[in-house]
C-alpha cells in the first residue's frame, strides 16, 4: 500500500467540485434513515396501516433494485457527470412531490421514483469524488466516508426535527437540500472523461450465473431481509415521537457507520471474512428474538446495537461480492445490488403483514431466521466461495520483503537482502495494492501502474546489492491483506517475511489498521516474521523471528 507525500494538500484543501458532490452524497445517505422517525406521523396522518406505510420502502426499493440492472448502462453511456445530475434532480422532484401527497398510494409512487433518482446518484458518486478530489485516492475515500457517515446518523435526525412540525416536512427539506447540491454539482463539477467500456443491460444478470457470486446476493439478500425488518418495522414497534425515534435511530447510524469503516477490516484482519459475518449475524439474529419481545426501552437498545453488527456485515458482504468472482467489479456489483435490495422490497411489507396476522413475536422470529439463513448459505455452498489460489512462481524459496513506497522500505530491503546472502534465496518484494470497500463499492487506493513501480523498484535495489530478486504486486481488500499475505508467503514456502513497522499518524492505517500489526496476530506455519523498525528509532528488542506457529 502507498502512502500520500509529505506535502499532500490537506484535508480541506479540495476543490469546489469536491464540496459539492460530498455536500450532496451527504444528501443521498439521509434518505436511508430520514423516513424511520415519521413513519408513525405517516400513518396516523394518511390514515394507512403499518403495512401501508412500509410500502414506502417496498418501491423505494423495488425501482432502485431494478434499476441496478440499467444504471451502469446509462452511466457508461451519458458520462459521471449528466447521470450524477440526472439523479439528483429526480431525488429533488420525486422527494417534494411526497411532500405534496395527498394518499399513501401517491406517496409510495413518488417514493418509488425516489428510489430511480438514488439509482443513478449512488452509481456514480464515488467514482466522481476518486475522479476529481486532491491528495489521492485515500482521501476521496476519506470524503465519501465522513459523507457516508454524517448522512447516515443525520438522516433520523433531520426527519425527526422537521417531523416535528410535520411528516411532510422532511420530504420537503431533502428535496431543498439536493437541490443545493445539483445547483453546486452544476456550477462546480467540470465535464468527466466517459468510461471506456460500456456496460450491456443483461451483463449483471449473466454476472449471477457465477456460482460464487450467487451465493453471496442469496446471503445476501437474507440478511437484507433482517435489515429492512429493524430499518421499517422497528419504529412501529417503539411508537415513540418523532424525536425519540430519531434520537435512536441517530445512534443506529452512528455504530453503523463507524463499524463499516474501522471495524469490520480490522475484525476480517483478525479472524477472517465468514468467521465475523457468521458471528454477526448470530448476534443480529439473537436481537431481532430480545426485539419481540422486550419492552420498548430494550427494543430501542437493540436497535443501537444492530447499527453495529450492520456495518460489519454491510462491508464484508459488499467485499466478498466484488471478489469472488473474476467479474467486472460494476457488473458484479449491479448484479449482486439488484438480488439484494429485494429483500428491502419484501420485508418492510411482509414483516408488518406477519406482525398483524400471528403478532410482533413471530415477526420478529422470521427476520431472525433469515438472518441465521445467511450464514447457513455460505456453508452449504462454502466451496464457490473459494477465492482462486495466487500461483507460486517456479524456483528456491524467497525472503518476501513487504514494500509499501514509503522511506521504510530501504531499512526493509536492507533486512532482506541481509537474510537472503545468510541462507542462499532469492528476495521476492511484495507490494499490496489495497481496496478499501465502501458502502456498495470499492475503491482501489492506489492505480496499477504506480504499485507495480513500488515493486519493481524495490526489486532493482535488491539486484544492486548483489541478490537474486523478483517483484510481486497482490491485490487485496484492506482486511483481507494480511490473510492473503500469509497466504502466498505459505505456498511459496519463504523463509521469512520482512515487513516495516506500523506508521504513525498514517491516514490509511487510521481507517482500517496497520497491515504489519495484522501479520503478526496471524500464525505463520513456516516462515519467520520480522518487523523493521525505522532507522532513526531504537531496534526492537524482538526484532528477529517475531511469530512462531501455534
Amino acid at each position: 500500500m502507498s502512502h500520500p507525500a509529505p506535502a499532500a494538500p490537506g484535508f480541506f484543501d479540495q476543490p469546489r467540485a469536491v464540496w459539492a458532490t460530498a455536500f450532496a452524497c451527504m444528501v443521498g445517505f439521509m434518505s436511508i434513515g430520514l423516513v424511520d422517525p415519521i413513519l408513525t406521523s405517516i400513518a396516523a396522518g394518511l390514515h394507512a396501516s403499518p403495512a401501508q406505510v412500509s410500502l414506502l420502502f417496498t418501491s423505494y426499493f423495488f425501482v432502485t433494485s431494478v434499476m441496478m440492472l440499467v444504471t451502469g448502462f446509462v452511466s457508461s453511456r451519458l458520462g459521471a457527470r449528466p447521470t450524477l445530475l440526472l439523479g439528483a434532480a429526480l431525488i429533488v422532484g420525486f422527494a417534494a412531490l411526497s411532500g405534496l401527497s395527498d394518499s399513501v398510494t401517491e406517496l409510495v409512487l413518488f417514493r418509488g421514483g425516489w428510489g430511480l433518482g438514488n439509482a443513478f446518484f449512488v452509481v456514480t458518486a464515488l467514482s466522481v469524488l476518486v475522479a476529481v478530489a486532491r491528495g489521492g485516492t485515500s482521501r476521496a475515500v476519506l470524503l465519501y466516508e465522513a459523507a457516508m457517515g454524517i448522512g447516515l446518523s443525520g438522516g433520523p435526525i433531520v426527519g425527526a426535527l422537521l417531523g416535528e412540525h410535520s411528516w411532510r416536512w422532511p420530504f420537503f427539506g431533502t428535496a431543498t437540500l439536493m437541490a443545493v447540491g445539483f445547483v453546486a454539482i452544476a456550477l462546480f463539477l467540470p465535464a468527466l472523461p466517459r468510461p471506456a467500456q460500456k456496460i450491456s443491460l443483461t451483463a449483471p444478470l449473466r454476472a449471477l450465473r457465477h456460482p460464487g457470486l450467487l451465493t453471496v446476493a442469496v446471503g445476501a439478500f437474507f440478511y437484507y431481509f433482517a435489515f429492512f425488518t429493524v430499518l421499517a418495522f422497528a419504529p412501529f414497534v417503539l411508537d415513540m415521537p418523532p424525536m425519540a425515534t430519531g434520537a435512536i435511530f441517530f445512534g443506529w447510524g452512528v455504530l453503523l457507520a463507524l463499524s463499516s469503516v474501522f471495524v469490520a477490516p480490522r475484525a476480517e484482519a483478525r479472524w477472517g471474512l465468514i468467521p465475523v459475518v457468521t458471528v454477526c449475524l448470530a448476534v443480529m439474529a439473537l436481537l431481532l428474538v430480545v426485539m419481540g419481545v422486550a419492552p420498548r426501552e430494550v427494543v430501542a437498545a437493540c436497535i443501537v446495537l444492530s447499527g453495529a453488527v450492520m456495518g460489519v456485515c454491510n462491508t464484508l458482504f459488499t467485499e466478498l461480492a466484488l471478489e469472488v468472482s473474476d467479474v467486472p467489479r460494476p457488473v458484479a456489483s449491479a448484479g449482486y445490488n439488484f438480488l439484494r435490495w429485494f429483500a428491502g422490497v419484501i420485508a418492510p411489507f411482509a414483516i408488518p403483514k406477519i406482525a398483524e396476522g400471528f403478532g410482533v413475536p413471530l415477526a420478529f422470529g422470521v427476520a431472525a431466521l433469515a438472518a441465521l439463513a445467511a450464514p447457513a448459505v455460505f456453508a452449504l455452498r462454502r466451496r464457490h466461495l473459494q477465492r482462486p489460489a495466487a500461483t507460486a512462481a517456479a524456483g528456491p524459496a524467497p525472503v518476501v520483503a513487504a514494500v509499501d513506497g514509503t522511506a521504510l522500505d530501504a531499512a526493509v530491503l536492507d533486512r532482506a537482502v541481509a537474510l537472503a546472502r545468510a541462507s542462499g534465496r532469492p528476495v521476492l518484494a511484495l507490494h499490496v495494492r489495497m481496496d478499501e470497500v465502501l458502502g456498495d463499492d470499492a475503491v482501489a487506493l492506489e492505480d496499477r501502474a504506480s504499485a507495480e513501480r513500488i515493486a519493481a523498484e524495490a526489486a532493482r535495489r535488491v539486484q544492486a546489492a548483489g541478490v537474486g530478486a523478483s517483484a510481486r504486486v497482490l491485490h487485496a481488500a484492506a482486511g483481507a491483506a494480511a490473510r492473503e499475505t500469509a497466504a502466498l508467503v505459505a505456498q511459496l514456502q519463504a523463509s521469512h517475511l520482512v515487513v516495516g513497522a506500523p506508521h504513525r499518524r498514517d491516514l490509511d492505517d487510521a481507517l482500517h489498521g496497520s497491515f504489519s500489526a495484522a501479520v503478526a496476530a496471524l500464525a505463520l506455519p513456516q516462515a519467520q516474521l520480522v518487523i523493521v523498525a525505522p532507522p532513526a528509532a531504537a531496534p526492537r528488542p524482538t526484532a528477529g523471528p517475531q511469530h512462531q506457529p501455534g
